[in-house]
């Protein structure tokens, strides 16, 4: 296993819709595997495929950041199909490190994917889940948390990382 270089806010592999998984091979699994390991040296509790450069429609949540075992979630071609309420909360990524803002995102969410041996389920997530899994989705979409920002907000942070990608500090 690997860990594997965390692509930042301003590269185009994040901006591009990611494709559909459609061979379960073992690259697919050493690709998994060295996603976990990348996930949880960050730390982070989601990373997509597209964040280690790699346009694939596969993401993993572990809101326990590798604490206990089984919480877990290897998720492939997800598809958001049933959300309920609205939450606002701080959200942060690891594409954009360092930054954290307030986000609404829905309370509940159920999500179709198909697992690392090729099985198809579906899954309900609620509070941070709920949030993690539309979060990762997103990047699937080729979406950050910042495109859901507006006004100052939004500028604030774009300006900021602006500035450190001009002085050298961002990539």
């Amino acid at each position: 296993m690997a860990v594997l270089p965390i692509r930042k806010y301003g590269d185009d592999v994040l901006r591009k819709p990611a494709e559909p998984v459609t061979e379960f091979d073992e690259s697919l699994q050493k690709l998994i595997n060295d996603m976990v390991e990348t996930m949880y040296a960050a730390p982070g509790v989601g990373l997509a495929a597209n964040q280690v450069g790699i346009s694939k429609r596969l993401m993993l949540i572990d809101l326990s950041v590798g604490k206990r075992p089984g919480e877990l979630h290897v998720i492939i071609n997800p598809e958001i199909i049933e959300t309920q309420g609205e939450i606002t909360d701080e959200e942060g990524c690891l594409s954009i490190p360092d930054f954290v803002e307030v986000v609404t995102r829905p309370e509940r969410v159920k999500l179709r994917y198909i697992d690392r041996n090729g099985e198809e389920r579906e899954m309900w997530g609620e509070g941070l889940m709920a949030r993690a899994m539309c979060h990762e989705v997103d990047h699937l979409n080729g979406t950050l948390f910042v495109d859901r920002l507006r006004g100052l907000k939004r500028d604030r942070i774009l300006k900021k990382i602006q500035k450190l990608a001009k002085s050298g500090m961002w990539f």
